[in-house]
């Protein structure tokens, strides 16, 4: 059994399903991300955890414990807001003392582990200051060692650098994983940002409308989508995704809008000849080359983005994007004809009805 483990989880308000049949499961000192759009089930699923919520079924397991109905006092378990959520008359030192006196730890003890909290997270400057004179990653990190301060056994994080600017976020989240190696400890990080996800997970696990959809590390979601959506939501640009059919003569050759291509290395299922289907392929898969299968394409705009340029395709009228060093994107300009060719291994297929990937 997991360290943490939610089975079949469902949670109603009112009418609103948020959690339907929801499974989630965490090993011991892993930096475990949920990971899906806004009002996906993300917040729920951290309360149900916490026990702030009551669910309508299943259970929640906890170091191989039945938390389902656990009070909230006795599970050892701290949680992280997207709002900040401290105490504004009181100074940056008694805002995490706050929760050590309230639990009467002695004051040798409460000194001690404010110190150690403060330099760990490098607002030992700010000790005598309050949260409106803090900046919003000082503040960011003292809610941090408001939740750390306790000595929790769980951290959960639900957006906590939803409320920063890209650069504190990009600081804090180098912050956060450092934190949880030197700790070695087990954290459930809620995001709805692909970036976050990717660079802080040890394993992923995507949620959509309060549904389990896949688990994974980033480089197994990225390589095997189980489904359109994880291939949609995992890779920066997204996917290109065309409609596609397979030829009724030959099943390793895929229609395409503008030509055909031939998939041998792939094995297809025949009985999807006949259906309606979508063909995947990333935009760091597409290539600029004048040998093999090609397909003529004119580039209509430019993305350059430091040292990678996305060109925007036209292929016969459907729309393709496509990714280039910035070093090889200087030799090609606005309303340029090129010829391109997809890397076909790692391309995709999915049914247009479940949206399910049907490669093997």
């Amino acid at each position: 059994m997991a360290y943490l483990e939610l089975n079949n989880i469902t949670k109603k308000y009112e009418e609103l399903v948020a959690l339907d049949n929801f499974n989630f499961s965490v090993e011991k000192n892993e930096f475990a991300v949920l990971f899906g759009s806004s009002a996906a089930g993300k917040t729920t699923t951290l309360r149900c955890i916490a026990g702030l919520e009551q669910i309508e079924s299943g259970e929640v397991f906890f170091n191989e414990n039945n938390y389902t109905n656990a009070p909230i006092q006795g599970r050892g378990m701290a949680m992280v807001f997207q709002t900040f959520a401290l105490y504004p008359h009181l100074t940056t030192e008694q805002n995490l003392a706050y929760p050590l006196i309230k639990n009467k730890i002695p004051k040798d003890e409460i000194t001690k582990r404010v110190a150690e909290t403060a330099e760990m997270l490098r607002i030992t400057h700010a000790l005598k200051r309050k949260p409106n004179t803090l900046s919003g990653g000082e503040q960011q990190r003292l809610a941090i060692g408001r939740a750390l301060i306790r000595q929790p056994i769980l951290l959960l994080l639900d957006e906590p650098l939803a409320n920063l600017d890209a650069k504190l976020r990009h600081d804090t989240r180098a912050e956060l994983k450092r934190l949880q190696r030197d700790l070695n400890m087990t954290m459930v990080y809620a995001t709805p940002d692909q970036l976050e996800a990717l660079t802080m997970g040890d394993n992923i696990t995507i949620i959509k409308e309060g549904k389990f959809i896949q688990k994974g590390t980033p480089d197994e979601l990225y390589d095997n989508p189980d489904n359109i959506y994880v291939g949609k939501m995992i890779g920066s640009p997204e996917m290109n995704i065309l409609k596609a059919k397979i030829d009724s003569g030959n099943n390793s050759t895929i229609e395409l809008p503008f030509g055909s291509v031939r998939v041998s290395e792939k094995n297809i299922n025949k009985e999807f000849i006949s259906s309606d289907l979508s063909f995947g392929i990333r935009p760091n898969d597409i290539n600029i080359t004048n040998e093999g299968e090609t397909f003529d394409a004119k580039i209509f705009l430019k993305e350059p983005l430091g040292d990678i340029t996305i060109l925007d395709l036209n292929v016969n009228e459907t729309k393709l994007k496509m990714i280039l060093p910035e070093e090889d994107a200087i030799n090609y300009n606005t309303g340029q004809n090129i010829k391109i060719s997809f890397n076909l291994n790692n391309s995709y297929l999915f049914t247009t009805d479940t949206g399910v990937n049907i490669f093997s």
